[in-house]
């Protein structure tokens, strides 16, 4: 059997970042597993193309189950199932969140993981644009670049908040969060920067890292609680591998837990009735689904509006803010604007647009992921249990009728047509409410279903260790106990970043020059 010192599963967000650290000691073995393929689809590269991913070979197309505040609509969750994970798919807004959602972390049992902790991972990352200063890095892999042309209706759309008495905030990932101004994107000369193309590409020929695509990771291989390898599905062949030190999940927040549960951890009823045995009681694993929810508004526009640059983002402008409702210290709504056309489902309309979304950054709903059967080729169950609260559903109210209130200045006259959604006989308090519950959509942020901490429904520590099981870490988005204000891939990195510094140092790894040798990437 094909010995390795760290196994990753999943070549995304996270994964990329890990097998970059950890190959930087030249003595140092690393296996990547990834289900999907290379990132080779032309339109990954192009920031304009990203609608285009979406159900595509390179997005997993998951489903939830009916969800019954939403009548009973199945929700579309995308996830990347390629190199680079969903960073290789999303939409490339680069957003950290709020100080106070690390120290947070801290708060809830966490040493280590407050925004002073983890300022210096985003900034370890970061090549920006904007040049080193106290809140951006400038020697990192990933490219954080401003938009180089806002579209007009973007700028329109930040001016106008601005007049409106919103903070006019140049960087929301600086100094504050609240206010209007424009989203940062991890974009490198106009194309996509994707964790692959940052932190694998540049690694591919060393002679410690093996990265094998469309590798299905089955189940986790154990003596007693100890990990000892991996079982995956290749090329319609099973095979298996070994760890010397550690296996490290990196699957996202479906399928990390799916992964665990399949492996015999988990909670020990749910195993039990699919028939699967027991290695370690933890109930938490799929538990706590937290995710962002958004609600558009769109309008038909004239030839006067101009569209997105093909080098950059979708949403271009965006707004932080509080609503009435909130009592947290953090925004509760984050809006975003550009100049395309978000039509709704069952919509036939084609040509020029505009649109603003409202987002939940702490929707009160918590969701599970489940498995539907101990066959490891099914979907897991989701249900995110969107809008079971009547004030999620008022405070995304508050936030469409702002949007309207901006849309229908005269800032933006000169290219406004109709309005395709929710329309203007849709006025009223209740009405929009029941548009919301029958057209919010997921955000494609899902975290916390291996969530950090030392309470009895956590299931990694702070080192990200799993509970009760030796060599075995969960590093991805799933980790998150509670989910961060804004966009979750930069918080992904971040995670990475310091997982592998504490794996460094529990195994005294250091960074030792490379011989490098012919690429290892197995198709």
């Amino acid at each position: 059997m094909t010995h390795y010192d760290y196994i990753i599963i999943g070549a995304g967000s996270a994964g990329c970042v890990l097998a970059n650290r950890l190959t930087a000691d030249s003595e140092t073995t690393v296996l990547l597993l990834e289900a999907g393929n290379p990132d080779t689809k032309p339109e990954i590269q192009s920031p304009s193309a990203t609608l285009s991913l979406l159900g595509s070979e390179v997005d997993w197309g998951y489903f939830s189950e009916p969800e019954p505040y939403l009548n009973d609509r199945k929700i579309y969750c995308p996830r990347g199932k390629v190199l680079g994970g969903s960073s290789a798919i999303n939409f490339m807004l680069y957003s950290r969140g709020n100080p106070h959602d690390y120290d947070h972390w801290q708060a809830l049992g966490n040493p280590g993981w407050s925004y002073e902790d983890m300022l210096p991972y985003f900034k370890k990352s970061e090549h920006s644009s904007r040049g080193a200063n106290a809140y951006h890095g400038v020697k990192g892999e990933l490219s954080v670049t401003d938009l180089p042309a806002p579209a007009v209706m973007s700028q329109r759309f930040v001016e106008t908040a601005v007049a409106m008495g919103y903070d006019d905030n140049p960087d929301f990932n600086g100094s504050q969060q609240e206010g209007a101004g424009f989203y940062q994107f991890t974009i490198k000369d106009g194309k996509r920067h994707s964790t692959a193309a940052a932190f694998l590409l540049p690694i591919l020929d060393y002679p410690n890292l093996t990265t094998t695509t469309g590798a299905l990771v089955t189940r986790l291989l154990f003596e007693g609680t100890r990990t000892v390898g991996v079982e995956y599905l290749h090329e319609g062949t099973l095979h298996q591998v070994s760890v010397n030190q550690e296996v490290i999940v990196s699957a996202g927040a479906f399928d990390s837990p799916k992964l665990l549960m399949l492996s015999g951890i988990g909670d020990a009823a749910h195993l039990q009735a699919s028939s699967l045995p027991v290695v370690v009681d933890l109930p938490g694993v799929g538990q706590n689904l937290q995710d962002h929810v958004l609600v558009p508004i769109t309008y038909q526009a004239t030839e006067a509006v101009h569209p997105a640059s093909s080098s950059s983002g979708i949403g271009e402008a965006g707004l932080f803010l509080h609503s009435e409702h909130n009592l947290d210290v953090t925004p509760d709504l984050q809006c975003f604007a550009g100049p395309i056309l978000w039509a709704p489902p069952g919509s036939n309309r084609s040509g020029p647009g505009f649109f603003g979304v409202a987002s939940l950054t702490h929707a009160q709903n918590i969701g599970t992921i489940s498995l539907r059967s101990s066959d490891f080729q099914d979907t897991p169950m989701i249900r995110l249990n969107y809008l079971q609260s009547e004030t999620d559903v008022q405070t995304l109210v508050v936030g469409l009728k702002l949007l309207r209130q901006i849309f229908e200045t005269h800032a933006f006259d000169e290219f406004q047509g109709e309005e395709l959604a929710p329309g203007s006989d849709i006025q009223s308090d209740e009405a929009i409410a029941a548009y919301i519950r029958g057209a919010c959509e997921t955000m494609y942020h899902p975290v916390g279903t291996c969530k950090m901490g030392t309470d009895s429904m956590a299931v990694v520590d702070p080192a990200l260790r799993v509970h009760g099981i030796e060599g075995l870490r969960i590093v991805d988005a799933s980790i998150m106990p509670t989910i961060t204000t804004g966009n979750t891939n930069a918080p992904t990195i971040a995670i990475a970043e310091k997982a592998a510094d504490l794996i460094k140092a529990a195994h005294y790894i250091t960074d030792r020059p490379l011989i490098f040798a012919k690429s290892r990437l197995c198709a």
